[in-house]
């Protein structure tokens, strides 16, 4: 009898997994809560739930009976499929109890903190008094995200020097009085003016919070301290606890308050010494998690004091990171040793091929309609692809989150510099067209 494989997930970024597990002649039963979703072509079942919804999805695995159930690249599904797993009395590549540390940023932290592993300061706050409490501790320099939520969603960095911008008649109790005059070490002025300093303070603040919880699936606000250094992610995958580092990616954000990443070159130019200590942090991170079998995504900070825990994902690396740069430059097939590992088999992690590889993300700051998008011409060597995600009279919104990224362009190169030189090269050449919003 065909062996079946439940695949929460199923848009572009788990293609790859869904045609690995086809290949591995598993029948497909493919999970996403968008009809459609473009995974759902490849699957032999289509349930169209939410991979949330961890009793919905229970429900299907009682009655559809698949021998495997995984995610690829998606944060929130892990849970689901650890419940799932661990209900239906499957191999535990991830314990519930351990996915909800994988996922949930304010268990993440606690778990790394017992356990000893480098990471800034935070705070988890649930209400907004909390998150003022917070933010006076760190004098008002922090990064403010959702707990529970991925792809840059929510997440922003407090920037005392835009307070001035937000200039409005609120209600300011006497602790928000004196968080203002813990972080507001700028001149006194006088009594008008100390007040219009607060009235700014606190409406910015009140918009980070709002715009954080908003994109907290949970309700909880993270609060942390900011860490200065340039930014790697490590792909891992882990075996019988064990993790096998196969690569670590050097990672380009766009400037505060928003975080969202605009390129990802590999492997990391960054001196051998660092590179092997953050190997040593991706390591101890995956071991306090508590990852057995399955692969892992570690962002990290290489601080002044060390490299330090950014975020821990019991997945794949997105944005095409495992399913086209690894290949590129290692030539190993990282979802297919996934897909592989969850089946109870022992994936090949031999290196091909050395060289570099990068991903360039196409954006722009301007909100409105898009217009047009002039691309360079095709067959390039080393370009090996230009995608685009947006069509032309949607709406854009700058670029505050992954989401809102246009469309994205790949390259090689001998190594990692030429790579993201060509890459660089590629998106100068592309022009965006953007049409103001229409006020009415």
């Amino acid at each position: 009898m065909q062996k079946k494989m439940m695949i929460l997930g199923a848009g572009p970024l788990q293609i790859p997994a869904i045609q690995k597990a086809k290949e591995l002649g598993y029948q497909i039963i493919s999970v996403d809560y968008d009809k459609h979703a473009p995974g759902f072509a490849l699957a032999d079942v289509k349930l169209v739930v939410s991979t949330l919804d961890q009793e919905a999805v229970l429900r299907e695995a009682q009655r559809l009976k698949p021998d495997v159930v995984i995610t690829s690249t998606s944060d929130g599904p892990v849970r689901t499929a650890a419940y799932v797993n661990e209900k239906l009395g499957k191999r535990p590549d991830l314990s519930y109890e351990n996915a909800l540390c994988a996922t949930i940023k304010s268990k993440m932290r606690d778990r790394l903190k017992e356990c000893g592993v480098p990471i800034p300061k935070y705070f988890a706050a649930e209400d907004f008094a909390v998150y003022s409490e917070a933010v006076r501790c760190l004098n008002g320099n922090c990064i403010v995200k959702p707990a529970d939520n991925a792809g840059s969603r929510g997440v922003v960095r407090m920037e005392p020097e835009r307070w001035k911008d937000h200039d409005i008649a609120i209600q300011a109790s006497a602790e928000d009085s004196l968080m203002v005059m813990e972080i507001d070490q700028g001149d006194s002025g006088t009594k008008e003016e100390q007040q219009r300093r607060l009235r700014r303070l606190l409406h910015y603040s009140r918009l980070l919070y709002r715009y954080s919880r908003e994109n907290s699936r949970n309700g909880t606000v993270m609060v942390e301290e900011v860490m200065e250094g340039p930014e790697v992610s490590v792909e891992a995958l882990v075996i019988e606890g064990e993790p096998h580092i196969i690569t670590v990616t050097d990672k380009y954000i766009t400037p505060p308050p928003y975080f969202v990443e605009l390129a990802h070159c590999e492997p990391s130019v960054l001196a051998e010494d660092t590179i092997e200590a953050i190997k040593v942090v991706a390591a101890q991170a995956i071991k306090a998690i508590g990852i057995e079998n399955a692969p892992a995504h570690v962002e990290i900070k290489v601080t002044e004091d060390g490299p330090k825990i950014v975020e821990l994902a019991a997945r794949l690396g997105g944005d095409f990171i495992t399913s086209k740069l690894v290949p590129l430059s290692t030539g190993i097939d990282l979802v297919g040793a996934s897909v592989l590992l969850a089946t109870g088999e022992k994936p090949d992690l031999t290196p091909k091929r050395q060289q570099g590889a990068a991903i360039h993300f196409i954006h722009t700051q301007q909100e409105g309609i898009l217009s047009g998008i002039t691309l360079p011409e095709s067959g390039q060597a080393g370009v090996e692809e230009i995608v685009l995600y947006k069509k032309l009279g949607e709406r854009v919104n700058g670029t505050r989150s992954s989401n809102d990224r246009l469309g994205h362009v790949i390259t090689t190169g001998a190594s990692a510099k030429e790579a993201k030189a060509l890459g660089e090269e590629i998106i100068s050449q592309i022009s965006v067209k953007i049409e103001e919003r229409k006020t009415k």
